[in-house]
């Protein structure tokens, strides 16, 4: 005889039983059912926020992509689902460590990950990791800054992560063996999936938790010396090859040169011609009237260790890295026509080796951060007031000619700015927040305004000076600094323009330049021009850039001096990945006159501009030039950034 049975909700045949007892069962099914949901909360967490960010992408991810996006969704199931089940117990002291640890780990994976995505429009991963020397520095110095943003980033994170332990303990009623079981796993998981590789590069197809964990392992293998230096590629202390001139000029017919080199500078904050009523640089705009401006001025990369490279030797930044550690630099070929020189700086040198890159300049004359301010924060620097106090004390001290380089760097995020100093753009903010970008600029531009008033007290101590009549000042950035002009913050992620087209100019009195030569200059104000061109015609300036003894070292410079007409434009190199300076992401690029190409380590192809109809780099064009310029790119790089062969 057959007993009664029911259906459960599942299908399957039960026998038939008491209404309490049957109502048990219903309960416990889905108990178990609300239990397996819960374990899933964390990875539904990180597949919501990746898709909100960047659909369109992870839908068109195929073949290996596809595959190993799917592999990180599997890593992060197991990684947060064992621990979430391992601190669901609510019994025993272990229980509770996993669960402030599983609170801690998401908090900080998925919180951190917003943060970063806020940034640089791309997620952190093992590469930025191993990307810096002074990485942890400088990355606390840059959270304390901005600390605020940094931890409104965590709060989702963290409320979903503390209301999923809670609800998880009241819900999951583990097995005591099983429990066990999972309290040791757990940990090892996770520590597992900092060594666990994944698709990092080009278009990052893998889960932001999944990439932040891998870094983690990263920065680990760093601190522990496990990780491969080679990759991690920083000034070492250079020796230039000898300079032996033939005929050098006089010294009576030789201006001193004072080269002024700005940090993180646009060209869109400074007045770089004349105007009525400068706002932004009204200081040095009211010293220099009759300066030659360059409108279209570009730095070769958005680095400063590169970008210095490139300025004092005028070779490409793709050169090797023998080649940039020994290629004569302005302060060689100064020395070799009889110039003394010298190098003050308010950079701390302690920052990525940059002391060995200056070690051997040879100069009389050497100042830096950390001699003017032993206490100075490793990425602004030291105060430029203390800078420009140094610099009107001693540069009197110089024996004529003289080449004084003055380089700056207060306008290295977070930006050193006086907030009981003028403060002439308003709104500002210190929020980096994505709604806060315009006050943010105008932080950023009160402090170039600041940074200006430093600048004017050296220019104007030298033009009131005996020294004014006969010394030529040059004036660029090292590179820019973007503020989401195409989603990016800061600087070093791409060759765009908001993070090449700097401010340039010449100032130059009447007894320092034949006439010839100052037309050419004048003529040159809305070329395009490059840093290897101030570096052409510095040593141009210096009287020596025909010299046969120079002749094998311009095989490789990149340059055409000012004061001479420009005649033919020629395709630079552009790159933030070079053998003075690893890139955290890959990126590299060509620029001939005003048509570029240029891609990022998660762009699947070239992307080509004519900056001078299209100056905010909206259009992608597809024409034969661009193509022309693509073949250059590609046999001067080998390949597309982040890693594919194209």
């Amino acid at each position: 005889m057959q007993s009664a049975t029911e259906n459960r909700p599942d299908g399957e045949a039960v026998p038939l039983a008491r209404p309490r007892t049957l109502q048990l069962r219903k309960l416990s099914y889905y108990r178990r059912l609300a239990a397996r949901a819960l374990l899933l909360v964390p990875v539904g967490m990180v597949l919501v926020v990746d898709v909100a960010r960047r659909g369109p992408r992870i839908l068109g991810f195929t073949g290996l992509y596809r595959e190993t996006y799917l592999a990180a969704i599997l890593e992060s199931t197991v990684v947060w689902a064992t621990l979430l089940y391992a601190a669901s117990r609510r019994r025993g002291v272990w229980p509770k460590v996993l669960g402030v640890l599983f609170v801690v780990a998401i908090t900080l994976t998925v919180g951190g990950q917003r943060y970063f995505h806020d940034q640089y429009k791309a997620y952190l991963n093992v590469d930025v990791s191993l990307f810096a020397s002074n990485l942890m520095d400088s990355v606390f110095n840059q959270l304390l800054a901005d600390i605020g943003n940094y931890l409104i980033a965590k709060i989702p994170p963290l409320t979903v992560s503390i209301a999923a332990l809670v609800l998880v303990r009241r819900v999951v009623r583990p097995r005591r063996r099983r429990a066990f079981v999972a309290g040791i796993v757990a940990p090892l998981f996770l520590v597992g999936s900092f060594f666990i590789p994944t698709q990092h590069r080009h278009m990052q197809a893998a889960t932001p938790d999944v990439l932040y964990l891998e870094a983690i392992g990263g920065v680990i293998r760093t601190q522990l010396g496990f990780t491969d230096q080679s990759r991690q590629l920083r000034p070492m202390a250079r020796t230039s090859l000898p300079v032996a001139l033939v005929a050098p000029r006089p010294s009576a017919t030789r201006p001193n040169v004072l080269f002024v080199i700005l940090e993180s500078v646009r060209a869109d904050a400074v007045c770089i011609e004349p105007e009525t009523d400068c706002k932004r640089t009204p200081f040095s705009d009211r010293l220099v009237p009759e300066r030659f401006p360059f409108l279209q001025m570009r730095s070769l990369d958005s680095s400063t260790a590169i970008s210095l490279a490139v300025l004092w030797s005028g070779v490409g930044p793709e050169e090797p890295r023998s080649v940039l550690h020994t290629w004569p630099l302005l302060f060689d070929y100064a020395r070799a026509t009889g110039y003394d020189t010298a190098f003050y700086t308010s950079q701390n040198m302690m920052f990525g080796n940059a002391r060995l890159w200056v070690k051997n300049l040879g100069v009389s004359q050497i100042v830096t951060a950390t001699d003017l301010d032993p206490t100075c924060d490793l990425d602004m620097g030291a105060p430029e007031g203390l800078l420009a106090k140094h610099v009107n004390a001693h540069i009197g001290e110089l024996k004529e000619p003289f080449l004084a380089v003055v380089q700056l760097s207060n306008m290295h995020y977070p930006y050193y700015v006086d907030h009981h100093g003028p403060m002439p753009f308003e709104p500002w903010t210190t929020s980096k927040a994505p709604e806060d970008n315009p006050a943010f600029f105008n932080y950023y531009l009160n402090g170039v305004h600041q940074q200006d008033a430093h600048v004017a007290s050296i220019l104007e101590r030298v033009r009131d000076s005996a020294l004014g009549d006969h010394t030529i000042i040059v004036y660029t950035s090292d590179h820019a600094e973007a503020f989401r002009d195409h989603g990016q913050m800061g600087h070093t992620f791409s060759v765009l323009d908001e993070e090449i087209h700097v401010p340039a100019w010449i100032d130059a009195p009447p007894s320092t330049l034949p006439s010839e030569a100052r037309e050419n200059l004048h003529a040159a104000r809305r070329s395009f021009l490059f840093h290897p061109d101030l570096t052409a015609t510095v040593l141009d300036v210096l009287g020596v850039w025909d010299d046969p003894g120079v002749a094998k070292y311009r095989q490789k410079m990149l340059g055409r001096s000012l004061l001479r007409p420009l005649a033919e434009t020629r395709p630079m190199p552009l790159t933030n990945c070079a053998g003075v300076w690893s890139c955290a992401f890959e990126n590299w690029g060509i620029m001939e006159g005003s048509l570029k190409v240029e891609a990022r380590a998660w762009d699947p192809e070239w992307h080509c501009y004519d900056v001078d109809d299209d100056p905010f780099e909206a259009k992608n064009l597809r024409t034969p030039a661009c193509g022309v310029l693509e073949r250059l790119a590609l046999g001067t790089f080998g390949r597309l950034p982040g890693g594919d062969k194209k």
